[in-house]
């Protein structure tokens, strides 16, 4: 079996070729499985490389065309290191470093995933919020995230002359970036030994009995299993109830927009930029740039494949960026219609703003690894996480990130830039 899998992304044909290991739609009977996946973005994606690896035979199901078509697709494509929680910033150097390794890890020599790093520079002009930033660089230390940097006064505007004038301080690590996360999940996908991957296969119900999970349903046919894993990203609500688990997760819309411009216009090797006073970011993007800006009172939306977009989102992000990046008044000044491509994705929220990763405790046998919206730059290590807790090399009391935390009253939300 040979499937050509074909993905429009940023209005380039990009085609991955998996050889026995992509079924788009196909009718599989009733069959089983040492674990099933739900959800084929890049978290469910990693999940099923380290199961797999583990030595499970896995499936993994996917309700559209494509992996990575979804809120994977949508979003920036982004990764960094610099939070205030540890449970997070555990994460998260553990996922950089996966995708500094990728090929080693997934054993193919010849994958490139694009990884950048430029950095993440989180910037502010209010005096107010000086004090901020230093002691946020302060607790990244502390949490082994050595390489970010505090900078303030002459320096900043040395280090990145294409700052407003009036900037006053910011927080910055090279060791963040951005990367190609339609790669990097096919990446997963083809290092996957013992996975089956079932596009067009949208789950209708989890099958229960008195030991717990024992299967799940499709229009395709039915697996039996002990294990199944949600990672089914803004859908994942509605997964859990299947298995009888209401959770405690909004879904919101996000928007980004993409702009063509002249390379040229841009400063030479700039980073991921972020105005911490209005919300808005920016950074390089083949043949133009991207930006948003994340509005905090945009309204809790029921999950959709199929998401509006504002008229006026391209205008509002150009306008705040531009408050501390001044060379995109040029940009906007040469900006046609045509140039401009708005499109919108999904952040999943729990009640502390971290994902939920490893066993429910609630359902034998039905784990997850959901919540995001951080997904991409912590899918390598979430799914390791659930493959070591699953196989027994880390007991789940050790995973601060465990889904009993809300039931034991271990939320605790942190003072992360931008989230």
């Amino acid at each position: 079996m040979l499937i050509l899998n074909i993905v429009t992304y940023f209005g380039f044909t990009r085609q991955e070729v998996i050889v026995g290991k992509i079924c788009l739609g196909h009718n599989f009977g009733n069959i089983t499985a040492d674990a099933v996946v739900i959800g084929g973005g890049i978290v469910g994606v990693s999940t099923a490389f380290w199961l797999s690896k583990a030595g499970m035979k896995v499936v993994l199901l996917e309700m559209r065309d494509a992996l990575s078509s979804l809120t994977t697709a949508a979003s920036v494509e982004c990764f960094r290191t610099q939070f205030t929680e540890s449970s997070m910033a555990d994460l998260s150097l553990e996922s950089v470093k996966m995708f500094e390794n990728f090929k080693e890890i997934i054993e193919i020599p010849d994958i490139d995933i694009g990884i950048t790093q430029r950095g993440y520079l989180f910037v502010t002009d209010d005096s107010n919020m000086v004090s901020d930033l230093e002691k946020a660089v302060v607790r990244y230390h502390e949490l082994g995230v050595n390489d970010a940097e505090f900078i303030t006064g002459p320096e900043l505007g040395e280090r990145f002359p294409f700052l407003a004038t009036g900037a006053l301080a910011a927080t910055y690590n090279q060791k963040d970036g951005w990367l190609s996360t339609h790669e990097a999940t096919y990446g997963f996908a083809k290092g996957s030994k013992n996975t089956t991957f079932y596009t067009k296969t949208p789950v209708t119900d989890i099958v229960m009995d008195g030991r717990g999970v024992a299967g799940v349903k499709t229009g395709m046919g039915n697996i039996a299993t002990r294990m199944v894993v949600n990672c089914a990203g803004p859908f994942a609500g509605g997964i859990s109830k299947m298995a009888g688990l209401e959770m405690p997760l909004r879904t919101v819309r996000r928007q980004k927009c993409y702009i063509k411009t002249d390379p040229s216009l841009l400063p030479e090797k700039a980073p991921f930029m972020v105005d911490l006073v209005n919300h808005s970011y920016w950074r390089p993007e083949a043949g133009g740039i991207l930006c948003a800006w994340v509005d905090p009172d945009e309204p809790e939306t029921e999950p959709r494949e199929e998401l509006p977009t504002d008229w006026d989102f391209a205008a509002e992000s150009i306008h705040r960026v531009s408050r501390l990046n001044p060379f995109f008044e040029t940009i906007a000044d040469k900006i046609v219609a045509s140039d401009i491509d708005v499109s919108a994705g999904m952040y999943v929220y729990t009640p502390d703003d971290k994902p939920v990763i490893g066993p429910s405790g609630v359902i034998e046998g039905f784990h997850l690894n959901c919540g995001y919206w951080c997904g991409v730059m912590m899918s390598p290590g979430a799914g390791k996480r659930v493959a070591d807790i699953a196989t027994g090399k880390m007991a789940n009391e050790d995973n601060p990130l465990r889904y009993s935390r809300f039931a034991e009253g271990a939320v605790e939300k942190g003072a992360t830039f931008l989230k």
